[in-house]
Parts: C-alpha cells; structure tokens; sequence
C-alpha cells in the first residue's frame, strides 16, 4: 500500500523500530505462515540467524527479545508493557517459548546465529528463520529485512512489494514522490500540506477516522511521556546513565509555576529526554518516524500546543485540530523522507533517524503557525540541512548515549528552522528536494563504522563501564 501518515506514526515498544519493532514484526508474521500452512504441530526445532546490523548492536537494541515475542506471535502495536515484562521473565526462568502462543519449544536467545560482518544484499538489517521436524526435514523458512522505522520487507517480494507501492501510490488523489510535487498540488488545488495529506488519507479512510487515529497517537506519546516521568535510577544496559527527566520536571515545576514562556526551551528538552528514556527502558513509544528519533515530534508537538502564538486560551477541539494538522504535515514531508532516501539509522547513519523527524517536526510546527506551503517546505528543509551527515554511533549498542540527548537538540533545532522559515517569504536556494538527495548520497558514502554498528565513532572511543 501507498506511505500513508500510520506507516510512518506507529505504536511499537523500545528501543529501536528497525532492532526490536521490525525483527518482532517479521517473527509474528513467519510464525502465523507456519499457522496458515498448517505445520505448526509438526516444529521440532528452529533457528533464527541474524545479520548485519541486527547482529553487532542487537544485545543492545533488544532484538534478541524482540524476535521471541514475535515468535510468539506477539506485534509490537498490541502487546503491552506488562506482557512484555511478564513473558520475558518467564522465558529467562524456563528457557522455553510458547511458539505462535500454542507450541512449547527450548529456545531462548543464546540459540540465536550471530553474523555481524555479514551483510546480505538487501538491506543490512537482515534476519532468516527456519523451522523443522523431529527428524531434522524443513518445513518452513522465510528471510526478511528491517529496513527502518519498523517497516519489514520480505526476500523475494522485493520488486512485488514496489509494485504495489507504486500502485497504489499512483491511484492517490493527489500523489506525490517530491517536495515539488507536493508544493505543485498545494498551488493547483489552492491547499496547504496537511490538506493535501488528510486527501489522500480520506482515500482509504473517513475523515473522522483519520483525526480519531491521530489523537490517539498523541494520546500515546503523552502516555509515554507519563510513564517516564514515574520511573527513577538508571537506564537498564551497564552503561549506568542516570535518567534525568523526574528530576528535571521537579525542577520546573518548582521554577516555572506560570509557565513563563522563557522556560520553553526547558519543556521541550524534558519532553524529548522523556520519551526516549522511556523508549531506552523498552517502554511503548510511537515511531516517529523511528524509535531512535521518538522524542523529536511529541516534543515540538508540546511547544506546538504551549506555546505557539493564540494557544494561550485555545479550547480542547483548537489543541485536537492543531495535533491534527502538525501529524499530517509531518507525516507529508516523512513520506518525501521514506520514497526518497531512508529513515533507518543502519542504511544511512543518524540523519536518517534524528535528521528526518527534525525535518518532519519543523513542518509540522510551521503548519500549524500558519506558515505557507513554501515556508513549510522551507522549514523541513532547513532543519535536515543541518543534520546531514549525522552519524549512528550508540555506545554499547545501546540506544542512550548519544541518542537520548540528541533527540533534545534536534527538537531545538526544528523550532528554530521553524522561526527562521516562517521570517522568510518561502523563498529559498536550497530546496528540500535536493537535501534529501543529498543526506541519501551522504548516507551511501558513509562508511559502515558509522551506520549502527557500535564500531565507529563514540561507539569505541569511549569506555563503557
């Protein structure tokens, strides 16, 4: 199906949509083949082989867990905290899996193959299962590809799949691959980039739905936010980072008792540090466009809402209208990101991550501050220019140190591109086309020590206990 704005805002868990929601996604979908074909009673033994990327960092990235819950036939939008917590621990007591949640089998995570300087062709996020009977006869396999911000894609269906995106991409009302095409269809049609969005949307969906769809979203990352906030002590990895956001909320609550706008910087950096400490415990987050870059969005969504000019008295359907308008314009510009170049942090470093939704949030905030469609694209524009080249280098593989603050500075960013665009007149030299072409060349020539593979950069320059 056509990049729509609930492929690129997902509920999943922590802490990354390419190492733990797209590797459970592809083992539920392996395990429901194996309910379909009818072999499920006959599975003796399995094997999962990781590769690439999910193979050097994914102690870190939690995707050795991942995997068992999806072969369990858990999905990353529907199980909650409390399952993943309470199936954990009893797979850590037994050792055993409830295969497809029927079949017991001895397998936990040390079974797994690791092969991390093995990259297959597709795509660096690799993984392969394969399943057989007592006697040793395969009876199912399948390899499939994370390929960033929990999108999976299986081999062999490679060219099927974009046919299809194809498809259904040019059966939209209003298509759109490039910024210009979006800014082409804003003019003809006297729109702005969230009408444009909501449009093709309402293809598929009501209007009630999508608005319905999106403030649940918000509702999760608001939710996410308070789940972080009620948790104290350290990130769980060894890498022993204290999380900072309780005591940063005391700290503003006691400072700022009437939201005085010159703390807003202040807010921003707490809601951003928020979600991705929660999404570094594993917590749920939503994919915005990734889990790496969770924090981005809801944190200038908050500023969005807070302290944008006229929302000082605006009534709870002008705050849901605003969080309609700020997703649907972000997600318009994700897009561009998705059919362009890359959103996974492994294919193309952490501009593709964090530079993409500072990218996505500045649109959204220009949007929603009555930018014009130019001024918009301006903005997005602005905030990837500075991003690009941003590498992927997680300490320990985790997803902590450098990502969690730089899900802060890169939400700064974002409100600054913002201002800056909507100063201008929309006219600009640099057009956000060209920057996206840029960050994928960038992205290509980047050496692999820098692409999420905890072998470059902070990843072995700094000691981790």
């Amino acid at each position: 199906m056509a990049i729509g704005v609930f492929d690129l805002f997902k509920v999943g868990i922590g802490p990354s949509s390419s190492h733990t929601v797209g590797p459970m996604r592809a083992a539920a979908v392996f395990v429901e083949e194996l309910r379909v074909k009818g072999c499920l009673d006959q599975v003796a033994g399995i094997r999962v082989d990781l590769y690439g990327s999910l193979a050097a960092t994914g102690r870190g990235h939690g995707t050795m867990t991942a995997v068992l819950l999806g072969l369990e036939g858990h999905y990353p939008d529907l199980i909650l905290p409390a399952e993943v917590e309470e199936r954990l621990a009893s797979m850590a007591e037994t050792g055993e899996i409830r295969l497809a949640g029927e079949k017991t089998l001895n397998y936990t995570v040390e079974d797994m193959v690791l092969h991390p300087l093995t990259i297959l062709d597709r795509h660096t996020n690799g993984m392969k299962f394969a399943v057989s009977d007592a006697a040793g006869n395969p009876l199912h396999e399948a390899t499939f590809f994370s390929v960033g911000g929990g999108f999976i894609v299986r081999e062999g269906e490679e060219q099927a799949a974009l046919q299809e995106l194809e498809e259904t991409h040019d059966e939209l009302p209003l298509p759109f691959r490039t910024a210009a095409e979006l800014l082409q269809h804003c003019t003809n049609r006297g729109l702005r980039i969230s009408e444009v969005m909501m449009t093709n949307e309402l293809d598929s969906q009501t209007e009630q739905e999508v608005r319905d769809g999106l403030k649940h979203i918000w509702s999760v990352m608001e939710d996410c936010v308070e789940s972080s906030l009620g948790r104290e002590g350290l990130l769980p990895g060894g890498l022993k980072v204290r999380r900072r956001a309780p005591d940063w909320r005391d700290r503003l609550l006691k400072e700022d008792k009437d939201r005085d706008p010159k703390y807003w910087q202040e807010w921003v950096n707490l809601i951003a540090l928020a979600v991705n400490e929660e999404n570094a415990s594993g917590g749920r987050v939503v994919t915005a466009p990734t889990n790496g870059a969770a924090g981005i969005i809801p944190a200038v969504l908050y500023y969005a809402l807070n302290y944008a000019p006229g929302m000082e008295n605006a009534s709870q359907e002008d705050k849901d209208d605003v969080v309609v308008r700020f997703l649907l314009a972000a997600g318009a510009v994700g897009v561009l990101y998705k059919e362009q170049a890359s959103i996974s942090g492994a294919e193309v470093g952490c501009q593709g991550e964090v530079g993409s939704a500072s990218s996505m949030a500045a649109a959204g905030l220009a949007e929603v501050m009555g930018g014009s469609p130019a001024q918009v694209e301006n903005a997005a524009e602005i905030a990837m220019e500075h991003n690009l080249g941003l590498t992927c280098d997680p300490i320990g593989g985790l997803v902590q140190v450098p990502c969690i603050e730089r899900n802060a500075i890169a939400a700064a960013k974002a409100i600054n591109a913002t201002k800056m665009a909507l100063w201008g007149d929309g006219e600009h030299r640099v057009s956000l086309d060209e920057v996206i072409v840029t960050m994928r060349e960038t992205g290509k020539d980047m050496s692999n020590k820098y692409k999420e593979t905890a072998m470059g950069g902070l990843a072995v320059n700094v000691v981790e206990c």
